[in-house]
């Protein structure tokens, strides 16, 4: 696996003590972390300090809801999600998978201030494992600068988190590829907001009681890393 020779930010790696990822994101910090496809940006999706860092680091517009991976969907539960909602445990067969369902919170989180939070557990199996050894979620958005191509390469994680309060989890350089398919829980049916990676005839196949509704929002490279906007 390359390595990083730059200091400037610290690097963590598989296998290490998670007290320093800990102390990272206990105190605000952002976490570049590895998705199926490319770098996110990962921190505590109920701290508003750490939301708001990430939305500065980009460059974006604050108060645009942040993706979150969870490494169960038990997570959901600690961000005013319902996990035992049936229509979204129908789709969650799907999972792990890069596959975002957007739901309803029961109350306004930093990483979703319009109340509803676009979630998948990733299908990359060491990232779950982490955030279930962490016990909780992380915001994934793209690493990225907004409407810049998303970082595949650490080197460029470096560039992005020097002068933050960061962390780099080092896997090597990304493969790319399209993000995630992007689905919105509205009732008894489900818009699709963006059409990604994971083929829609299988949620059909999986839920074929849902209406589907079409509302792309094709977007650009700040859309998703990770999988999402």
């Amino acid at each position: 696996m390359w390595l990083l020779s730059s200091r400037s930010v610290p690097v963590w790696r598989w296998g290490e003590s998670l007290d320093p990822l800990r102390g990272v994101l206990d105190g605000g910090g952002i976490v570049a972390l590895p998705t199926e496809s490319s770098y996110g940006l990962g921190v505590d999706p109920l701290n508003p300090a750490a939301v708001e860092a990430v939305f500065r680091l980009k460059g974006r517009s604050a108060g645009k809801p942040l993706p979150v991976v969870l490494g169960s969907l038990e997570q959901l539960a600690g961000l005013g999600g319902d996990p035992d909602e049936p229509q979204l445990r129908g789709l969650a067969a799907a999972w792990p998978a890069s596959l975002t369902v957007v739901v309803p919170l029961t109350r306004p989180i930093p990483a979703a201030p319009n109340g509803r939070l676009g979630v998948r557990i990733p299908d990359h199996p060491r990232l779950r494992r982490l955030l279930e050894e962490l016990g909780t979620g992380l915001t994934a958005t793209s690493a990225n600068l907004s409407g810049e191509a998303p970082i595949l390469d650490p080197v460029g994680l470096v560039e992005l988190l020097t002068g933050c309060e960061g962390m780099v989890i080092d896997d090597g350089k990304m493969p790319g590829g399209e993000p995630s398919t992007v689905v919105e829980l509205e009732g008894s049916g489900l818009t699709i907001l963006r059409r990604g990676s994971y083929p829609l005839r299988r949620l059909i196949e999986l839920v074929p009681d849902l209406r589907l509704r079409s509302g792309f929002s094709a977007g650009p490279a700040d859309m998703s890393a990770d999988g999402s906007s």
